[in-house]
């Protein structure tokens, strides 16, 4: 199963406002496992940017962007101000290797 699927699969579950972590073939769970560069460089922009996203989406953040907005819905979000999102220790790493490996890419 490739990684869009996967990704494809976990989009469609967030909306269900559960309060789950998502879990990546080759990358791991995002709650629970540390993301390697090297498997995140396998990954899209698009890709990246999704998964450092859903990260946010299932601890609540409601996203300020149109792009965010259309692609992750707000239904059930209760905190605007993303430096006051609740990450774990894995979920905050994950999001730090997700933007150094989207930099590296030039990822916009």
């Amino acid at each position: 199963m490739n990684l869009r699927i996967i990704l494809t699969v976990a989009a469609l579950l967030a909306g269900t406002g559960a309060a789950t972590a998502n879990c990546y073939e080759g990358l791991g769970c995002d709650d629970s496992q540390y993301f390697t560069t090297q498997a995140l460089q396998q990954g899209t922009c698009q890709q990246l940017w999704e998964v450092r996203n859903m990260i946010y989406q299932q601890n609540g953040y409601c996203f300020q962007t149109n792009r965010a907005k259309q692609s992750f819905s707000n239904d059930g979000c209760y905190i605007n101000d993303q430096a006051s999102v609740r990450l774990n220790v894995y979920e905050r790493k994950n999001v730090a290797t997700i933007q150094s490996v989207e930099k590296a890419k030039g990822c916009k």
